[in-house]
């Protein structure tokens, strides 16, 4: 067939395949079964195994290690020539972070040290420098050489960032160029209170980047100007800030994502993959491809990883539909080219034929969302330090589980993109954005000052953009108050130990209203004062919530209402001690505020989102999305409603919206595997119609149904019989 495109490459090619090679394929290699794989399949593109740690072609440098089975074949070219003759693309796929002892033996002084200049290794690998000379020209070299000699369209990498920074390397590359550049001696040991390792983290990320540019410039010298070195990079943000990867300054240089990101986290589960989509975009642009490694083998975090052992067809369709709802595109990957566990070869034709029948309305789109969630690497980094899955992940993970939950699409949005987005969004929401610099609160306030809602909690703008704590509050006018700079209760948890009662704690709701509701009186129930407001809808039956987390304690300003508070702990065990010491205190919890400059404010001093990220308390969630359905005061773009936990993305083409609805309501959906597909329906949809949409023809792409949309006052609605896995419904 040949290759026959006239726009680049990164632009059309949607859907990929790999075959990750392993030293034993160059013998079993059946090159006719994979070519009707392919087609099967319809893939547009491959990634083929090139070089690295392990080379499978026959490169002019005599100390690199060849496949051992390889011999005189050229594996690597042979792929590269079938997959052309297809009109595939192809991407060559480097893994370069670690060699072999003769090539250590032959460079010594390529290879990260510890502090004693002892090599790191991983096994019997030795590790390679950043900023050695394997990095800055032998590598490059060899992107030339393959480049030049099989012409692929691209490389790949997922290993090119080195040592990670829980290992400071003290090689000579290392101490002479931070010296040089930083001016400063490398830090002894990890200590994120000393500037100079502050210092050495950002230097970090400097040399990852400069390397990014380094291998581009080698492969499009060789290649041609389209002949991308792209890597490959995680949605997960705390794993790229600990491989000193800045997602944002590499997605801002890049043409084309190459998603590491291959299969779901325990918590949140399969949603994180929509939400890892849009955050993904959001760096990148809404117009460019993030294709996604979608592994067919048993691996997920937190269940054992079988490198040759299908994964269960529903865990690999749940994590495939919910990033084509975040707009990720379709790779498939096998480790090894032969395996006795066949079911994983079929797992990915009907998702990829249903993605190549559907691509018309899966990219070239526009996220519709009235709530951004904030985030940033420096948070990430100088804020959560080695703590950011606690102070960090969970917080971002309750706010937008919460979310999900209530049905409400939201776009995670990047702190220092904030004003791009004033425009756009109503709500904004800062869960424990405890590292914020001066020009990113600037930001926030002038999106208050437009009239927007902005919601926070914990930490929020307590430290400034290198994790250093500020007085006070750089946000604090805005939601009323003012640190005290303590804290009440703790983030740890430890549910074996019964008897510890440090986290029994809880939240007054006001007014109490346990006088006008049935159960027993004593005579000293507090007279109801006033209404309670909105966002304590649907907790008219209890005073109190449980919490359990972190408070911190703040002083109010007269402009703020503090809408809950606090409860001290108080004993769990024996059961004859469990009983409020201090029923009742004046102690703010949730606080609201209206500032001076406009908008509205929203402040949780207890960390209600992390608790709901980590525990999943469907009270924590109540409340949360209580607070959220307020804040976008009725801007809501969709209502969904029936049963079912169902997570929802909203877009919108020329002419038509575009609505994405994934059925995340099997029993193991939030821990363990996936053992089956559980339908729920009907759902009951309405969507409020732009100006270009008329709104009446609604078409069901996944059951290929079309019903008729009831229109009026500027909304549409309809049914949807039954979902399985998902859904995606064109308006128009």
């Amino acid at each position: 067939m040949g290759k026959q495109w006239n726009d680049p490459w990164y632009r059309h090619v949607y859907r990929w395949g790999q075959t990750n090679l392993t030293e034993i394929d160059p013998v079993r290699y059946d090159a006719e079964w994979w070519i009707k794989q392919w087609r099967r399949t319809a893939i547009q593109g491959v990634i083929v195994n090139a070089g690295g740690i392990v080379f499978y072609y026959p490169s002019k440098y005599p100390e690199v290690h060849r496949a051992a089975y390889l011999g005189d074949r050229d594996l690597f070219g042979e792929i590269t020539e079938l997959a052309h003759k297809e009109g595939l693309a192809v991407l060559a796929r480097m893994d370069s972070n670690r060699v072999h002892e003769p090539f250590f033996i032959e460079h010594p002084d390529w290879c990260a040290r510890d502090e004693n200049q002892v090599p790191y290794r991983a096994g019997e690998l030795y590790v390679t420098c950043v900023n050695s000379a394997y990095y800055l020209e032998f590598l490059p070299d060899v992107l030339r050489e393959i480049a030049s000699r099989y012409r692929p369209e691209g490389f790949t990498d997922n290993s090119y960032s080195g040592l990670d920074r829980n290992h400071i390397c003290f090689c000579e590359n290392c101490a002479r160029r931070f010296k040089d550049e930083c001016g400063l001696d490398l830090p002894r040991e990890k200590d994120w209170d000393d500037p100079t390792f502050r210092q050495w983290i950002a230097w970090n990320y400097e040399c990852r980047v400069r390397n990014w540019d380094i291998n581009n410039d080698a492969t499009k010298s060789a290649g041609g100007k389209e002949c991308l070195w792209v890597g490959m990079n995680s949605g997960d943000f705390i794993s790229q800030g600990i491989r000193f990867r800045d997602s944002k300054r590499i997605f801002e240089r890049s043409e084309i994502i190459m998603a590491d990101h291959q299969s779901r986290p325990m918590i949140p589960g399969f949603r994180q993959n929509g939400e890892a989509g849009k955050m993904m975009h959001g760096l990148i642009g809404w117009d460019k491809l993030i294709p996604e490694s979608m592994a067919m083998y048993q691996h997920g975090h937190g269940q054992p990883v079988f490198r040759v052992a299908s994964k269960p067809e529903a865990e690999v369709r749940l994590w495939a539909v919910e990033g084509f709802a975040g707009t990720i595109q379709p790779w498939w990957h096998h480790i090894g080219a032969y395996q006795d566990d066949r079911r994983q070869y079929r797992y990915a034709e009907s998702l990829f034929t249903w993605h190549r029948d559907n691509e018309d309305i899966l990219v070239d789109r526009k996220p519709v969302a009235s709530v951004g969630v904030v985030w940033s690497q420096e948070n990430t980094d100088f804020f959560g330090r080695d703590e950011a899955r606690i102070r960090v992940s969970q917080p971002f993970t309750g706010v937008t589980q919460a979310l999900t939950r209530a049905r409400i699409p939201y776009l995670p949005v990047h702190a220092d993109q904030v004003g791009e987005y004033t425009s756009e969004m109503d709500v904004l929401v800062l869960p424990n954005v405890g590292a914020m610099s001066d020009a990113q609160v600037k930001s926030v306030r002038e999106f208050a000052k437009r009239g927007g809602t902005v919601i926070a909690s914990g930490e929020t703008s307590l430290y400034d953009e290198w994790g250093v704590r500020r007085d006070d509050f750089a946000l604090g006018d805005l939601f009323g108050i003012h640190s005290r700079g303590v804290t009440h209760g703790q983030r740890s948890f430890e549910p074996a130990d019964f008897a510890d009662w440090a986290q029994h704690s809880y939240l007054r709701l006001l007014p109490e209203l346990r006088r006008q509701v049935d159960g027993p009186q004593t005579g000293t129930e507090p007279s109801i004062d006033g209404e309670r407001h909105r966002i304590l809808d649907s907790f008219d039956e209890t005073d109190i919530l449980p919490f359990g987390g972190e408070l911190q304690l703040v002083h109010t300003e007269e402009s703020a209402e503090s809408v809950v508070t606090f409860v001290p702990t108080f004993p769990i065990y024996p059961p004859e001690t469990s009983w409020m010491r201090q029923p009742s205190t004046d102690i703010p919890a949730l606080v609201r505020n209206t500032p001076k400059g406009g908008g509205e404010a929203i402040y949780f001093a207890a960390d209600i989102d992390r608790l709901y990220g980590r525990d999943n308390l469907p009270d924590h969630g109540r409340l949360l999305s209580n607070v959220f359905q307020y804040a976008a005061k009725k801007q809501l773009p969709l209502r969904v409603d029936g049963a079912g936990y169902l997570d929802c993305h909203l877009y919108q083409q020329s002419g038509r919206l575009i609505l994405h609805i994934v059925n995340l309501s099997n029993s193991e959906a939030w821990r363990g595997a996936v053992h089956e597909l559980l339908p729920v329906g009907p759902i009951d949809v309405s969507v409020r119609l732009p100006k270009d949409v008329a709104g009446e023809n609604i078409s069901l792409r996944v059951s290929e149904k079309g019903v008729k949309g009831e229109v009026s006052q500027g909304w549409t609605r309809f049914s949807i019989p039954r979902i399985t896995d998902h859904e995606v419904v064109v308006v128009s």
